[in-house]
């Protein structure tokens, strides 16, 4: 197996010019540069880099733990935390933890034992003193759409219960009264902020929260089309309904279609997220735009900024949702 050596002496440099190109160091000549990267190539050397990172203790990699991998979701918000970092040079593991306190942990643990510099975490199920515990070990550690008072400043988070009170408080001053809410899993976090503002709308705008109309969804397609059908079966009248998704949200209509009702028409909808295929059902769902993927990039720059030394990048914690209206929810008739 080639070392450094062959290829330094291969192409007639230092060994500190070698590691020079290796590191993509600008303080080398094209030319050189070329030279090192023939002879690597002829010598089929490839750097070990679990040696480069227990002699520099820094492995140029980070581990990203998100709750799932399928759904519209978490692609954009991986995508832009691998951009951000792949554009420094640095690399990303990932590991999931289907929202399970025990998988969380375990894969947590998992991603320490690779040695990563830095942890991007989107967890649901693991304690507020269990991150806390975490932050204070040697590796750094970022939260995405969580806040923890005592970690304020690791986490990148946005105010879900403002998104859920603009969402409601739409449907109020469309003059609706009888507002239906399908909600996300109550072990969720952003889903119960959600909710609070939900309730906070109905009662600024003098209406009473009626738990016969509360559904709690899962956050999928499958669950907006349950919630939909438990308060259809109810009995009871509504003519506005928020889901805590999009994905639920397009799970609900899809039942009111069956059922020979017009969307919006007959029942006013407001989804939450702004996930892509938003803006392209028909018809056009309303919702509250969720800039996951900017989240995402913040935690690679908060990563990049306090642990790689990037002074230049700037880091903005928290996110403000903002309605997008289009044409799922219109006007109550009296």
């Amino acid at each position: 197996m080639a070392t450094i050596y062959d290829v330094s002496l291969r192409a007639g440099v230092s060994l500190a010019t070698v590691s020079r190109v290796i590191n993509k160091n600008s303080n080398v000549s094209d030319k050189t540069r070329q030279k090192v990267l023939d002879a690597m190539a002829e010598l089929d050397y490839r750097p070990n880099t679990i040696a480069q990172s227990l002699a520099s203790n820094v492995s140029n990699s980070v581990g990203v733990l998100v709750s799932q991998l399928d759904g519209p979701y978490y692609g954009p918000m991986m995508a832009e935390i691998e951009a951000a970092l792949r554009a420094q040079n640095k690399h990303v593991i990932i590991a999931v933890g289907h929202s399970d306190a025990a998988v969380e942990q375990d894969s947590v643990e998992f991603l320490l034992s690779r040695g990563c510099d830095a942890l991007i975490l989107d967890v649901e199920a693991v304690s507020d003193d269990y991150l806390v515990q975490l932050s204070q070990r040697s590796v750094p550690i970022v939260l995405i759409n969580r806040y923890i008072q005592a970690m304020e400043p690791r986490c990148i988070y946005l105010n879900n219960e403002l998104g859920g009170y603009l969402a409601t408080r739409h449907l109020v001053d469309l003059g609706h009264r009888n507002i239906a809410y399908i909600s996300g899993p109550k072990n969720k976090h952003d889903a119960m902020e959600r909710l609070v503002g939900h309730q906070r709308a109905l009662a600024e705008g003098g209406l009473v929260f009626d738990p016969a109309l509360y559904i709690e969804g899962d956050y999928k397609e499958e669950g907006g089309e349950a919630g939909m059908l438990a308060l259809l079966q109810t009995g009871k009248q509504f003519t506005a309904v928020v889901c805590a998704n999009d994905q639920m949200a397009s799970g609900a209509i899809a039942v009111c279609l069956q059922r020979g009702l017009v969307i919006p028409r007959d029942l006013s909808v407001i989804g939450y997220d702004n996930i892509p295929y938003a803006k392209y059902i028909s018809p056009k769902l309303t919702t509250v735009n969720n800039p996951i993927h900017e989240m995402g990039k913040m935690a690679a720059l908060w990563v990049l900024r306090h642990v790689y030394a990037d002074d230049q990048t700037q880091v903005n914690n928290v996110f403000e949702p903002e309605l997008v209206v289009r044409g799922s929810a219109i006007r109550a008739v009296n």
